[in-house]
């Protein structure tokens, strides 16, 4: 689990491709100071698992799915990555629950200025875009942000001068893919609202919403 703050910026040193998965190796610095082969880092969103530890960088496998899923496909060396170990239990908990499990990708379609913050809208599919509501919870890159605005197409945040400086956002450009994950809890109560209407026969009302606790 981690929370979408960011912790470092890493530097991709060597790119080992295979048919449809590869291996990274990655430049870091401040998050190597207690992390162990086998423990989570959340890369550019996505949870991969530590394989190995070789001075100042670390491996990682990247399967298949993950390819498919994400934009880590298209790193090359000298990609900039943003990296989140997984969160301890005595951390302040600054952003939201993130679990390093992407739903898709975005495509970046404007960057504007206003005044010390900066706006990008991002396009993604219908099927991602169903979670996402104003004010509620995006990682992009697996950077914790909120949602200044949706529409039928795209949404938009609004980013603050800290995050430009501390994440990969400042190197983005439009027409870049970014790696999406949308707030869990939305997608598990509409699961649990799916499979309680299936299983009542019944449509959903205030006092069946009562009874399960969402009013």
């Amino acid at each position: 689990m981690f929370t979408g703050i960011i912790e470092e910026i890493g530097e991709i040193l060597a790119v080992q491709r295979n048919a449809a998965s590869m291996i990274l190796t990655i430049k870091a610095q401040k998050i190597l100071d207690d992390i162990q082969v086998g423990d989570s880092v959340a890369t550019n969103g996505v949870c991969l698992t530590v394989v190995g530890i070789a001075g100042s960088s670390f491996q990682a496998d990247v399967m298949h799915e993950t390819m498919r899923r994400s934009s880590l496909g298209k790193l090359k060396i000298g990609s900039r990555v943003n990296l989140e170990r997984a969160m301890r239990a005595d951390g302040r908990f600054g952003g939201h629950m993130v679990a390093g499990h992407i739903d898709g990708t975005g495509t970046i379609t404007d960057i504007r200025k206003d005044d010390n913050a900066v706006w990008y809208t991002i396009a993604a599919e219908q099927q991602i875009l169903r979670y996402i509501i104003e004010k509620g919870s995006i990682a992009i890159d697996g950077i914790s942000l909120t949602v200044a605005a949706v529409s039928k197409a795209d949404f938009s945040v609004s980013i603050i001068p800290h995050t430009l400086q501390e994440t990969t956002l400042a190197g983005r450009r439009t027409g870049d893919l970014v790696n999406l994950e949308n707030d869990m809890v939305g997608k598990y109560i509409e699961k649990f609202l799916i499979q309680e209407t299936q299983k009542n026969a019944s449509h959903i009302d205030t006092n069946f919403l009562a009874r399960n606790g969402f009013i």
